[in-house]
């Protein structure tokens, strides 16, 4: 009886050993690979971020006020250039008549001028000047055509020079010869713009060449007035 009861006394010691055992090896088994793969599956936990109350509505308003908007134009200003001139002013000309013959004169010039071209016109003129040779009244006309050019210089500056070529004529007669000549004009001047884009004060000067009396005149002439553009 005793051998019984000591046999299944062991017995019993051997099965729990073998339970605990098994208990102890298998949720090492299973829970590893569990821990493992909810760690590769499971996502970061977010980092809490503190957003002020309406800064996330005016960024997105801003965000798409950004996308919607265009880029800013930039309107630069426009300068209008005219292709027809025309001048009118006064007129100083000394007139170097013959050798040792000299008469001043004053009068005016009308000039006008097409721009087919920003730097090249085609411009005429006409100039016409009073004085007094020995006590008699004197005067002398011209009249002419040729190329003009000119260059847009800064502070509202325009340069110019031309060429012209035509016919003159001087009164009174005289004994030494007749009273028309061809003549020509070269110089140049410069148009100062005003505010007023279709107006601008010009100064210049030319030489005006012609051939009386059997010898050459080189004459200087100088000149002021107002030019009106369209």
């Amino acid at each position: 009886m005793r051998k019984s009861f000591f046999l299944l006394g062991f017995v019993f010691l051997l099965t729990s050993a073998a339970r605990a055992q098994s208990n102890s090896t298998q949720p090492l088994l299973l829970t590893t690979p569990n821990l493992s793969l909810s760690s590769a599956l499971s996502p970061a936990p977010a980092t809490p971020v503190s957003i002020a109350p309406g800064t996330m509505a005016t960024a997105a308003s801003s965000a798409s006020a950004g996308a919607a908007s265009p880029d800013p134009q930039v309107v630069q200003g426009v300068f209008v250039n005219y292709s027809w001139q025309a001048y009118i002013g006064y007129t100083f000309f000394r007139f170097y008549i013959y050798p040792g013959a000299t008469e001043n004169q004053n009068g005016f010039n009308y000039s006008m001028a097409y721009y087919f071209k920003d730097w090249l016109a085609a411009d005429g003129e006409f100039a016409a000047t009073h004085g007094n040779l020995n006590g008699a009244c004197s005067w002398f006309v011209f009249g002419g055509g040729g190329p003009r050019f000119r260059w847009s210089a800064p502070r509202n500056i325009e340069v110019w020079g031309h060429v012209l070529f035509g016919y003159s004529h001087f009164s009174p007669q005289t004994p030494y010869g007749s009273k028309q000549a061809f003549a020509y004009t070269a110089g140049g001047g410069v148009d100062i713009n005003a505010h007023h884009r279709r107006i601008a004060y010009r100064l210049g000067a030319d030489m005006v060449g012609s051939h009386y009396f059997g010898t050459y005149q080189y004459s200087p002439k100088f000149f002021a007035g107002i030019v009106f553009k369209f």
